[in-house]
């Protein structure tokens, strides 16, 4: 899959009112972003840690914070922004208010509030962190370039994937029978579609996943023109929608159990939520930054399906609320 938002445990979860927190690590292939391993930061294969929170904890800015402190990152001597970037899949319906986050100018994370998936408005919101592990590393390591990360101390990133890197762009710009997989997408959508019918919704969406990498496959060799880019969403968006709204059946039949579950759960204490202690006290003088500005959101994401045209996180408006 594209990416970690792909994987049935954010593009579904986060549908329906039960509450879920999860973190896991996707592999994510994008064939359009090969670049022959000639890039020091962008890659095909790319690996993604990613989290969701649902409903919004109202500290996801903090938590994400706290976790790059945890990982060793010293936020004193780095420049840590928030630059807004609202996130889109026209293919799978799935829009939300976002930003990207950039460690000395370079992307390192994407910071999303759900606002619908599948084609179905998310309620309660879901809060997406995504950290692009490679870049990250780089900068813990003090590498230029993600070949040189050290893998074991014995081998570099390079030793373990640049062979594979270079193969598959070679097989995704220049190999890549175009109407052998434009067979394949329709077998694919075929089988997703039987596969719904019967009420299966992860075989389903796997068969959707599938459409969607062919359709990449297809991009990157120049196949997709701007009407047939219009139509593959299209019947992509629709899979989708179809999922989703089975999907959400499915777990209203059941009760939604994790609704029960959170309920019979006893309160509990609220914790420190930066993983540690206090940073000490600066003993030298050191650079403040105080940066003023405002923010404009585009007229599309003031204009709320519901009373008094408010967002339906007291976080939305701003990084830090």
């Amino acid at each position: 899959m594209g990416a970690g938002t792909g994987n049935p445990a954010t593009t579904l979860r986060v549908l329906g009112p039960e509450p879920w927190n999860v973190a896991y690590v996707e592999p994510s292939y994008r064939p359009a972003d090969g670049r022959y391993a000639q890039n020091p930061n962008r890659m095909q294969l790319f690996t993604q840690y990613q989290v969701i929170l649902k409903p919004d904890p109202g500290n996801p800015q903090e938590l994400y914070l706290g976790s790059l402190e945890a990982l060793g990152i010293n936020l004193r001597k780095h420049d840590v922004r928030f630059v807004e970037d609202n996130w889109e899949s026209p293919a799978l319906g799935h829009w939300g208010l976002g930003w990207e986050v950039w460690l000395d100018g370079q992307e390192i994370s994407q910071y999303t509030y759900f606002q619908q998936c599948g084609g179905l408005v998310t309620d309660p919101v879901s809060v997406e962190l995504t950290y692009g592990l490679e870049r990250i590393v780089m900068y813990l390591q003090g590498v230029r370039a993600v070949w040189d990360v050290n893998w074991d101390d014995v081998h570099t990133y390079r030793d373990i994937y640049m062979r594979s890197e270079i193969e598959q762009c070679t097989y995704n710009f220049e190999l890549a029978d175009v109407e052998r997989l434009s067979q394949m997408y329709n077998l694919y959508e075929a089988e997703a579609k039987a596969a719904m019918a019967r009420g299966l919704v992860i075989p389903g969406y796997d068969y959707i996943l599938r459409c969607s990498h062919t359709f990449n496959v297809l991009d990157s060799r120049g196949a997709i023109g701007v009407t047939e880019r219009a139509s593959y969403f299209g019947r992509m968006r629709d899979l989708t929608r179809q999922v989703a709204r089975l999907y959400v059946e499915q777990r209203q039949e059941m009760g939604f159990p994790f609704v029960k579950q959170q309920a019979a759960k006893p309160d509990t204490i609220p914790t420190d939520t930066r993983g540690g202690a206090a940073p000490a006290p600066c003993d030298e003088p050191s650079t403040f930054l105080l940066e003023i500005g405002t923010e404009e959101l585009p007229v599309a994401d003031l204009t709320w399906p519901w009373s008094n045209c408010r967002p339906r996180s007291p976080s939305c408006w701003s990084p830090t609320g």
